[in-house]
């Protein structure tokens, strides 16, 4: 599958849950490999962020990224819906420091990216795949988060918050595919005890009955009605017989489990890239989010600067096999060490060589134990870089190679009868005066085997 963009922008006004602050928020086309970057267009320069774990610096009441001085806050629904969406690449524009609460879910963000729609860019998807158990556990608070291979990107979430309201709950998702029915709508919520801090410390000022579930966790006086008829503006306030207060109806009976199952796919956008696997979550928040998104980013990072192996197709044809080969290279055997040259162009070659039990010098190293010396691996990568550094002269049978320097020779394991080397080699340097510098890398599958940087002269026969 291909990274997505949106066909055309998508314009949304709102007012933030903790600011109050009124925003235009513009979700914009980007380019393949961009990803998701919130861009403060209010403030000089117009600051862009990029939404990463590790541009996180609050969590508390919301996901906060920041850059220099400048903050965006809740991220966390808009993001959810991207990721809901199948968007790879989007620039989030708003003149705000808080993205629009709404209705306090991520379906009004999910309906006007709907109404644009989406269109395939001409990249593969970048896809972080889960090939071993990742976990993060905070064991004070008995919180768990852990990632599993699978298929698709899944979700499982599980609460209890251990109140006479709201108990134990669990949500689920198998595929991104549902999450715009089955989670988007699913709004934000608060405890009684939680939301009158907040009004009292005046950090909710965006809020009314229509973006908050508030479940109602404690004996309620006349006193703290009449605060909440102030706050929300209203005549008359009530608790409902199933424990919320009225205004608003739940969309589903597990509503909060949903909501937070939102709020972990929105924070674990912040690791990057797309993730295939399955994702277990007990008891997530939004710091445990983030710091399990860090975990994620910080384990991408890693694979990312993994030296990779050449993709080959054993059943294409090669760009030259042994006969060619030999055509150019004066080496013969038992001496040739390369069989297959897959890819040249004017700054790199691939090549391979199929090891067997049949090598000459498996007969000496070591009976017993045959292991192809290093010093071999070697050669066979130079003989490769051969190929290329003869490809720049029109009659390359009339020429040798010589090693001048070999430096950063690394064995990082060892090559044993049944192996099949790959061979990749870049030019480091233009070839000026005959002089071809290198790095060359020798893989066994996927796994970096042996590297060194080569330095060889092309000479011309007398």
């Amino acid at each position: 599958m291909n990274q997505q963009t949106l066909k055309a922008p998508v314009h949304i006004k709102g007012v933030g849950l903790h600011t109050g602050v009124e925003v235009d928020l513009v979700l914009h086309p980007a380019p393949a490999d961009h990803g998701f970057k919130f861009k403060r267009v209010d403030l000089d320069g117009q600051p862009v962020i990029d939404a990463l774990a590790s541009n996180v610096v609050s969590t508390d009441r919301g996901t906060t990224l920041t850059k220099g001085e400048a903050k965006v806050f809740t991220t966390e629904h808009v993001l959810a819906a991207l990721v809901g969406s199948k968007i790879d690449n989007c620039l989030l524009e708003l003149n705000a420091p808080e993205t629009p609460i709404l209705d306090g879910s991520s379906r009004p963000f999910i309906e006007a990216i709907a109404k644009v729609g989406v269109e395939e860019q001409d990249a593969p998807r970048r896809e972080f795949v889960i090939d071993e158990v990742i976990r993060y556990y905070n064991e004070e608070e008995d919180i768990e988060i852990i990632a599993l291979p699978a298929d698709e990107y899944q979700v499982t979430v599980m609460v209890d918050y251990q109140t006479r309201v709201l108990g134990s709950q669990n949500a689920h998702i198998d595929h991104i595919d549902e999450f715009a029915t089955q989670i988007a709508p699913a709004r934000t919520f608060s405890f009684l005890h939680e939301l009158e801090f907040l009004l009292d410390n005046g950090l909710i000022k965006g809020g009314d009955l229509n973006n908050a579930i508030v479940y109602v966790d404690k004996e309620v006086n006349d006193e703290t009605m009449k605060k909440l008829r102030k706050a929300f503006d209203k005549d008359s306030v009530k608790v409902k017989p199933n424990g919320i207060l009225d205004n608003l109806d739940l969309h589903f009976p597990n509503e909060a489990a949903r909501h937070k199952l939102l709020d972990v796919i929105g924070d674990l956008a912040l690791a990057g890239r797309n993730i295939r696997g399955r994702i277990i979550a007990t008891k997530p928040g939004h710091k445990a989010n983030t710091e399990f998104a860090k975990i994620l980013q910080n384990t991408i990072r890693k694979e990312d600067a993994r030296p990779k192996a050449p993709k080959i197709d054993l059943n294409a044809t090669p760009h030259y096999d042994v006969v060619e080969i030999m055509k150019r290279l004066p080496h013969r055997p038992p001496f040739l060490l390369v069989d297959r040259i897959l890819e040249i162009s004017e700054n790199h070659v691939v090549g391979m060589k199929a090891v067997t039990m049949n090598e000459a010098f498996f007969v000496g190293h070591f009976p017993g134990a045959p292991v192809m010396p290093g010093v071999l691996q070697i050669e066979a990568l130079a003989q490769v870089g051969g190929i290329l550094a003869l490809s720049t002269v029109p009659d390359p049978e009339n020429y040798l190679t010589y090693f001048l320097k070999i430096d950063g020779v690394k064995f990082k394991q060892k090559v044993t009868p049944g192996d099949m080397l790959t061979f990749r080699l870049e030019l480091t340097e233009p070839i000026r005066r005959g002089i071809v510098q290198m790095h060359g890398q020798v893989f066994v599958g996927e796994q970096l085997i042996t590297e060194a940087s080569l330095m060889a002269q092309i000479t011309k026969e007398k």
